[in-house]
């Protein structure tokens, strides 16, 4: 299998390189990569331009905004947006209810949702994960009770990431309490501004508001929400959980990650040298960074599959692969981070309100805790890692 990319495709990553730290302002991407939070307006401008260049669905159907692009031509995309700092097309749009409306809704489904959804006119967020379904997301509870052309909607879900934000939820929702629980299961749609629905914020261990708890207190949506077919969401998680879990691999966030700390380590002094004098540190930058490339040819064996992998209909299993082993690396690039910052990480400044209280040391170091916090989370959302080695079990090792 030859890894190598071709002349196009070169051509291709150096106008991706060049758009990204041309067109995207350089205030945002400091922002990204210096850890500090992005706010809606950021995220929005920061969509928005890359849609305008037809970037920020390129793996959609042609006629709802998608773009002609291989799966390598995408895999480029994906590396130079975050090798630049570019915070990516918001996820929930554009990998988990864009694509699976646009294979599973109706038409009526695709024309209302698809092209605003594209271009973040509608901002989605994610309802999956309850207090007591996690992990096992099929043993979620909140159900959904179908009266006169609705579904009355009674229930609790947690972590719901930018809620605050989100104008529309997609949600899986019980519909069928005596069926195997896999198989009770719908996906509806929930614009937020139902009469019912409240959403109370959750402060994360880094100090931010990013996450919320959402309440649904006899919430009516209309039937024609349902995506598909009445208690066949599992099949819809599943589609929709294998994009999430490939895209956080991440391999050119923790590049971009890499490169900051040998930039930091050569300016910090230790004794008469630098910390990257260190040969202890250089040799755990080395292990990181061939780990990282491990990982890079594994995604792109990953890529160069997934053609035949498309045709077959399935999610590839080995997204578990590069969802465990992305997130391990993507949290030893901010532990790095964070012992470079050294004491000066000590205090959980909020990076926001640097001009209001002056960071302990230099300032770069105030978002080394914070980053490191907010990234232990990565190997628990999209299925924990304990749940992608048992899907690796079962689909490598028939275990």
């Amino acid at each position: 299998m030859d890894l190598r990319f071709t002349a196009e495709e070169i051509a291709f990553r150096d106008e991706a390189r060049a758009f990204f730290r041309e067109r995207i302002p350089a205030e945002i991407r400091r922002k990204v990569s210096e850890g500090r939070h992005l706010s809606k307006d950021d995220m929005v401008a920061a969509h928005r331009i890359m849609h305008a260049r037809g970037w920020a669905v390129p793996h959609w159907p042609k006629e709802w905004g998608g773009q002609d692009l291989s799966a390598v031509q995408r895999y480029i995309l994906n590396e130079e947006m975050q090798r630049a700092a570019v915070p990516p097309p918001l996820p929930f749009n554009v990998a988990m209810v864009g694509p699976v409306i646009a294979t599973f809704g109706n038409e009526a489904q695709k024309r209302r949702f698809l092209p605003p959804t594209a271009n973040l006119d509608i901002w989605w967020c994610q309802g999956f994960s309850e207090p007591g379904a996690g992990s096992d997301l099929a043993g979620l509870r909140t159900r959904a009770e179908r009266q006169d052309g609705h579904y009355v909607i009674n229930g609790q879900k947690a972590w719901t990431t930018l809620g605050q934000h989100a104008d529309w939820m997609f949600a899986l929702v019980r519909t069928d309490r005596e069926a195997k629980k896999q198989e009770g299961i719908s996906f509806l749609l929930i614009d937020m501004r139902t009469p019912g629905i409240t959403v109370r914020p959750t402060i994360t261990i880094d100090g931010t508001h990013e996450v919320n708890e959402i309440f649904f207190d006899d919430v009516k949506v209309p039937a024609e929400n349902l995506v598909g077919v009445e208690n066949r969401g599992w099949d819809y998680a599943k589609f929709l959980l294998a994009n999430e879990r490939t895209g956080i691999a991440r391999v050119g966030l923790s590049k971009e990650r890499i490169d900051r700390a040998k930039a930091l380590a050569q300016a910090v002094q230790v004794g008469d040298g630098t910390l990257w004098d260190d040969p202890d540190f250089r040799k755990r930058v080395a292990a990181i960074e061939v780990q990282l490339k491990a990982l890079e040819i594994t995604q792109l064996r990953v890529v160069a599959a997934a053609a035949r992998q498309k045709a077959s209909g399935k999610p590839d299993p080995a997204s578990s692969i590069l969802k465990i082993k992305g997130s391990e690396l993507q949290q030893a690039t901010t532990e790095l981070l964070k012992d470079i910052a050294g004491p000066y990480a000590l205090p959980l400044t909020d990076p926001d309100e640097l001009s209001n209280a002056p960071p302990v040391g230099p300032e770069w170091a105030a978002t080394a805790a914070p980053v490191y916090f907010n990234t232990r989370k990565v190997s628990i959302y999209g299925g924990s890692n304990e749940i992608q080695r048992n899907i690796i079990a079962k689909a490598f090792l028939g275990l």
